[in-house]
């Protein structure tokens, strides 16, 4: 049996890392700790029987380090963080608190119990990051590796990439035991609907514009949240202390060929559930029309990359990983979620 500390495990990622490894390791007890801002729901966890959420600030380096030491916790799982770019642009500050102060307060307190009070034996601080770390790629430019330099193009990725500087250094200096994965854009259930994917089929649902930044043509790797967390997993069982991994989907594709996707799996399911059209009557599907007519081009954002594309083969190569959903599975199957799960981000658009 481990103990393991999860930051930001009410929020979309760290939500699906509760429920993920509650399946495939029921034997180990779960502390989540959230701050529950608007992007962490208690709904999201609920009914896992092996977790316990703490609602506090990951800033709160006391907290953490008792929680630490009275939990008997050897692992901390760390995705909180401010993340999504359009709120960066606008407030910063909630970004370089959370994602920089934060990760460093965090760090302090690991190396306060485990390294400073502590025998210096086995434990792992596994810090989640973001390709958005690399910066923006040509169209004929090679993907991102492991060691491709780091040029953040945002308040947000901005302080992603400082977060990540401080857990190296807090191995190579103080030789606290980490590790750290690279993600690409992650959908699924449980995601925030100010993401592209559920913003999307909600404004479809309510026959609201679908808001296109720029031409829709700037690319990304799409992976699904559930293939992430076998890549976190991969690296807590295999990954190699002070190493960074990249983990993607596998699937590179501009936005809108996602926009497009969207659009035929609305029309495919009302299309295939009458149903549907009674529940949301304003949808252009409910009314014989086509999703698609919702598209609505709007002003670029400012900084807006151009391209991210992840290198997966040291992940393939050292921890065996590789994703398991196709994008057009993983799609498929997270607007059927969102569907059957009206409860859930329902209580969202009210807050």
């Amino acid at each position: 049996m481990a103990n393991l500390l999860i930051t930001g495990g009410a929020g979309f990622i760290g939500g699906n890392f509760v429920h993920y490894w509650s399946e495939h390791h029921p034997a180990d007890r779960l502390i989540v700790l959230d701050s529950l801002t608007y992007a962490g729901n208690r709904s999201t966890i609920e009914g896992v029987q092996q977790c316990e959420l703490i609602e506090g600030d990951i800033r709160d380096q006391a907290l953490v380090e008792r929680l630490l030491s009275e939990r008997a916790i050897g692992t901390i799982v760390h995705f909180a963080a401010e993340s999504h770019v359009d709120r960066s642009i606008t407030g910063p500050d909630a970004f370089i608190d959370t994602n920089i102060l934060g990760t460093n307060s965090l760090l302090k307190a690991a190396r306060k119990v485990w390294l400073d009070e502590g025998s210096g034996g086995e434990h792992r601080f596994h810090h989640i990051s973001t390709d958005e770390v690399f910066g923006s790629l040509s169209a004929d430019e090679p993907a991102f590796s492991e060691t491709t330099a780091y040029a953040p193009n945002s308040p947000y990725s901005a302080s992603k990439a400082a977060s990540d500087h401080l857990v190296r250094a807090y191995h190579h200096t103080y030789g606290l035991q980490v590790t750290t994965s690279n993600c690409s854009n992650n959908y699924g259930p449980y995601q925030y609907p100010e993401k592209l994917i559920p913003l999307f089929l909600l404004n479809a649902l309510s026959g609201r514009p679908l808001p296109i930044y720029g031409d829709g043509m700037n690319v990304r790797d799409w992976l699904h949240v559930e293939d992430h967390c076998r890549g976190i997993e991969a690296c807590l069982e295999r990954g190699e202390i002070g190493e960074t991994y990249n983990i993607g989907g596998g699937a590179e594709l501009p936005n809108m060929a996602v926009i497009d996707a969207i659009c035929l799996e609305v029309d495919r399911a009302f299309a295939q559930d009458e149903e549907l059209a009674e529940r949301y009557p304003d949808a252009p599907a409910a009314q014989g029309l086509q999703t698609s007519e919702l598209k609505t081009f709007v002003e670029d954002r400012a900084g807006h990359d151009r391209r991210y594309a992840i290198n997966e083969t040291k992940a393939r190569r050292d921890l065996g990983y590789a994703p398991q959903r196709s994008f057009e599975q993983g799609l498929a199957q997270s607007l059927r979620w969102y569907l059957d799960n009206e409860a859930w981000w329902r209580l969202l658009l009210t807050v």
